[in-house]
């Protein structure tokens, strides 16, 4: 009996570090090629892990492997179960809303447009604009969504009024020359006036050294005061942040807006998507549900999402 238990230390260490990773992966530091923001990005995949240490522990017959097993599939579940689970209905005061980097090689304006339009949105975020594939935009999605605001590469369409638009200074020290990659506006619902943010954040790389993210940190920062100072009680932020929720290089939103309920909706790359970059986040208001629409001619895939209003009694 003794023998059986003795099998399979190694993987039942493995097992233990795992559910460590998950558990404590903010303990991870990131003052080192940020490490802990490169982890945190595909904190979701350590997943797959946990599956393949399932299996060796059964084809090993070891009750070490399969009880060690159990943490990591606890501390996964409890950090990423619940984006499985089902939505709640729609309610009356929700609005669909589809963010989208439609990328600026993106060869077929016209077909990502009509992509778009076909998930009847309220509000249409899109990253990437160039100006050759703007009339393409205006035209399909206008008849639906009739006011709309463009500023630098970053645009919304929307089927309520707008009011207030400017742009946003979310531009890092560190870049030099033209760089307009955010907008802030007010769209008049039937719910309410809500502040609407669209913003692109710097690229991040991963290079021998860690990840090299500097640029959309500081710019998460910028684009997070600004939140933080909007004296708009309602606020919806749509945008290509180039980092997952779970990356604390986003903290400066995450810890003041709601994120994604359920949905786990890889957007990133559209090819064989690895992560949600592509976010929908609110504050005074909640998102119930987020999901990839099928690609199009972008590198990113879209998402679209329901944004959950307090309905105001009348």
């Amino acid at each position: 009996m003794d023998a059986v238990w003795a099998r399979g230390r190694v993987l039942a260490a493995l097992a233990v570090a795992t559910a460590g990773l998950l558990a404590f992966h903010r303990a991870v530091p990131n003052f080192i090629g940020r490490l802990g923001s490169l982890l945190e990005t595909f904190l979701p995949w350590l997943g797959l892990v946990v599956v393949a240490l399932l299996g060796l522990a059964l084809i090993r017959r070891s009750p070490t492997v399969l009880v060690a097993s159990l943490l990591p599939v606890m501390a996964w579940a409890f950090l990423f179960g619940g984006l499985l689970l089902p939505a709640a209905k729609p309610g009356p005061g929700d609005l669909v809303v589809v963010q989208h980097n439609v990328s600026d090689e993106n060869t077929d304006p016209a077909g990502t447009a009509r992509a778009l339009a076909a998930a009847t949105p309220d509000l249409v975020a899109l990253e990437e604009l160039t100006h050759s594939a703007l009339p393409d935009y205006e035209r399909i999605l206008g008849p639906d969504l009739p006011y709309h605001a463009v500023i630098g590469t970053v645009g919304l369409w929307s089927k309520h009024p707008l009011s207030g638009t400017r742009s946003l200074d979310i531009k890092p020290r560190e870049i030099k020359g033209p760089w307009s990659r955010g907008l802030r506006t007010v769209a008049r619902t039937p719910h309410g006036e809500i502040a609407v943010y669209v913003a692109h954040l710097p690229s991040v790389r991963i290079r021998p050294g860690g990840l090299a993210s500097a640029w959309r940190d500081a710019s998460a920062g910028l684009l997070g005061a600004a939140v933080s100072a909007e004296k708009v009680e309602a606020v919806i932020l749509l945008g290509d942040l180039n980092g997952t929720t779970d990356d604390r290089g986003l903290a400066p939103l995450t810890s003041q807006l709601n994120v994604a309920e359920r949905g786990m909706a890889f957007s990133f790359p559209a090819a064989f998507p690895l992560a949600r970059i592509d976010q929908v986040m609110a504050r005074s208001a909640t998102v119930p549900r987020l999901r990839t629409l099928p690609a199009t001619g972008s590198d990113h895939l879209p998402v679209v999402a329901r944004v959950r209003l307090p309905v105001r009694p009348r």
